[in-house]
C-alpha cells in the first residue's frame, strides 16, 4: 500500500444503516472479469530473521560501547575535561552506530522486508531516527566542553578552534548539518508542507553525511587511531552497510528491470481521477510477487525517469501481465494518466506483507476504501477457493467505487458477499456497532484493510471494539 495507490481503511460512525446507501449489489450489476489462477503460497512459519538481526544489532552495540570504553584510561579520565571528552566520544560512536541501524532498516533488504514488513520497518526507522541526532548533538557539545576545560579556554572560542584548525571537523560539521536537515524534514509537520520529490531529494544527502561522518571518526577517533583491529571492525561495518544498501536499492532493482523488461501496454480510466496501467514483461512467473504487494515503479520517460514511486498491484499477477491502479494525487500520479504504450518501466520490489499467506482463518473480511480497493482486489483473487469472504467497499459516491465490477465478479465466483458503503461520512458511519450489524460474525473473521492511513487506524480501533483480536487485523501504511 502506498500514499498514492492505497492507504488503509478507516473509521466512519452512524447509528443506523441507511438502506439506500448500504447494500449488497445484485449480481447483474457487475460485469465478469477474466478468471485468474490462484497463486496462494504456503503459510509462513514464524520468521526468525527479525530475531537474528535484533541479536546481531545488540552484539554490534556492545562492541561499539567496548570500543569507547577501552579507548580511555584512568589518566585520561582524571585529566581536566576528561569525563566530558570521554562521554563525547561515546556519544559520537553511538550516534554513528545508530545511523547504521537506521539506514539498514529502510535499505529494503528482501529477507528483512518480507519477514517484518516495510511499514513496520519504516515505523522503527522513524522511532529510532531522532536518536542519532540527539547523540550527535551531545557529542559536539561534550567534546567542545571537554576540550575547553583541558585548554582552560571559553567554550565558544574552543568551538571556533575545533572548527577551523582540527582536521576533519569542518567536513564532519557539514555532514551533521545535512543529517539534521534530513531529520527535520522527516517530522510530520514538515512532511505535510513539502512534495514527496523534495523530501526524497533532501534525504539523498544523508549518504554524503554518513561518508563525512565515517571519514572523521576513522581518521581522528581515539578508538581507532593506533588500533588496527578496531579500524578493521568499524570499516567492515560501514562497508558492509554500504554494500547492502547498494545491492538492495540499486543492484537488485536494475537486475530485475533488465531481466523482466516491463513495458506499458495500456492505460484505462477507472473513475474520477483514477486510471489503471497495464504492463507486460517477460519471465514474470519467476518474480516472487503476490497479490496485495507493491513495487517502486520508475517510468522511463522524460520528467519521470529520475524518481520512483510506490504503487500497489491492483490485480493478482497473471502470466506476463501486471496492473496498478492510481489516483491523481500529485504531479507524478497525474502524469501516469498520459502514459504512452511502449514506455519502459523500472521495478524495485516486490514489497509488503499484505498477502494471502498471512491469513490464519478461512473466514475473512476485506475492506477497501477508494483506490485502496486495488490491493484488496489483488488479494481477493489469490485467496484459496474454500475461503469464506465478505468484502466491504467504501466510497463517497458510486462513481468513486474503484474497480467495483472486478471485485463483484471475483466475489460472485467464490460465492462470497459484497457490501457497498456509499455516502458522506455523516450519512454512512462505520463504528463497532455498525460493523457488527453489517457483518454479524465479524468477531470470527480475519480482517484486511486498505485505504487512507487515518481511516485504517480508526477502523482498526473500531474492529477491536467489535471483538476482533488485534492479531487478526492486517493493514500496511506507507506515507513518506
Amino acid at each position: 500500500m502506498t500514499p498514492t495507490s492505497a492507504g488503509c481503511a478507516h473509521t466512519l460512525a452512524a447509528p443506523e444503516p441507511l438502506p439506500s446507501l448500504w447494500h449488497d449489489p445484485p449480481a447483474s450489476a457487475r460485469s465478469p472479469v477474466a478468471e485468474r489462477p490462484s497463486r496462494r503460497r504456503p503459510a509462513r512459519r514464524r520468521p526468525v530473521v527479525g530475531d537474528v538481526l535484533a541479536a546481531a544489532a545488540g552484539i554490534g552495540l556492545g562492541i561499539t560501547v567496548a570500543l569507547a570504553v577501552t579507548a580511555e584510561s584512568t589518566g585520561s579520565l582524571g585529566a581536566a575535561g576528561g569525563i566530558a571528552t570521554a562521554l563525547g566520544r561515546l556519544a559520537g560512536l553511538l550516534a554513528a552506530y545508530a545511523m547504521v541501524v537506521v539506514v539498514l532498516l529502510v535499505a529494503r533488504v528482501p529477507p528483512l522486508e518480507r519477514a517484518i514488513g516495510q511499514d513496520r520497518l519504516v515505523a522503527w526507522h522513524r522511532r529510532l531516527g531522532p536518536w542519532p541526532l540527539y547523540l550527535l548533538l551531545g557529542h559536539a557539545v561534550l567534546i567542545t566542553v571537554g576540550y575547553a576545560q583541558q585548554a582552560h579556554d571559553g567554550v565558544l572560542h574552543e568551538f571556533g578552534q575545533l572548527l577551523l584548525t582540527y582536521p576533519g571537523i569542518l567536513a564532519a560539521t557539514a555532514g551533521s548539518l545535512l543529517l539534521f536537515a534530513a531529520g527535520i524534514t522527516s517530522y510530520r509537520l514538515a512532511r505535510r508542507r513539502m512534495a514527496y520529490e523534495t523530501w526524497w531529494s533532501v534525504h539523498l544527502y544523508t549518504y554524503l553525511a554518513l561518508f563525512l561522518s565515517f571519514s572523521h571518526q576513522i581518521d581522528t577517533g581515539a578508538a581507532f587511531v593506533g588500533h588496527p583491529v578496531a579500524r578493521l571492525w568499524w570499516t567492515a561495518l560501514w562497508a558492509g552497510t554500504l554494500g547492502v544498501v547498494v545491492a538492495a536499492r540499486v543492484g537488485l532493482p536494475v537486475w530485475r528491470s533488465l531481466r523482466h523488461r516491463v513495458r506499458v501496454v495500456g492505460v484505462t480510466p477507472e473513475g474520477p481521477g483514477v486510471v489503471s496501467i497495464l504492463m507486460r514483461g517477460r519471465r514474470l512467473d519467476r518474480l516472487p510477487v503476490a497479490g496485495g504487494q507493491f513495487f517502486q515503479w520508475r517510468f522511463l520517460r522524460r520528467g519521470l525517469w529520475w524518481q520512483a514511486h510506490p504503487y500497489s498491484l491492483s490485480a493478482a499477477p497473471a502470466g506476463d501481465l501486471l496492473r496498478i491502479t492510481v489516483k491523481d494525487l500529485g504531479d507524478h500520479s497525474a502524469a501516469l494518466a498520459r502514459m504512452k504504450p511502449g514506455t519502459r518501466v523500472g521495478i524495485e520490489g516486490p514489497y509488503g506483507t499484505f498477502t494471502a499467506d498471512i491469513a490464519q482463518r478461512e473466514k475473512l473480511l476485506l475492506v477497501g476504501a477508494g483506490v485502496g480497493t486495488a490491493p484488496i482486489l489483488a488479494l481477493l483473487q489469490e485467496l484459496p477457493g474454500q475461503a469464506d469472504v465478505t468484502v466491504l467497499l467504501r466510497a463517497s459516491t458510486h462513481r468513486d467505487l474503484v474497480l467495483a465490477d472486478d471485485v463483484g465478479a471475483a466475489v460472485r465466483r467464490r460465492g462470497g458477499r459484497l457490501v457497498e458503503l456509499v455516502g458522506s461520512r455523516d450519512q454512512v458511519r462505520l463504528d463497532a456497532e455498525a460493523l457488527r450489524e453489517v457483518v454479524p460474525d465479524v468477531r470470527a473473521r480475519e480482517v484486511f484493510l486498505c485505504g487512507p492511513d487515518a481511516l485504517s487506524t480508526g477502523l482498526a480501533s473500531e474492529l477491536r471494539r467489535a471483538g476482533v483480536p488485534p492479531s487478526h487485523i492486517h493493514f500496511e501504511s506507507f506515507t513518506f
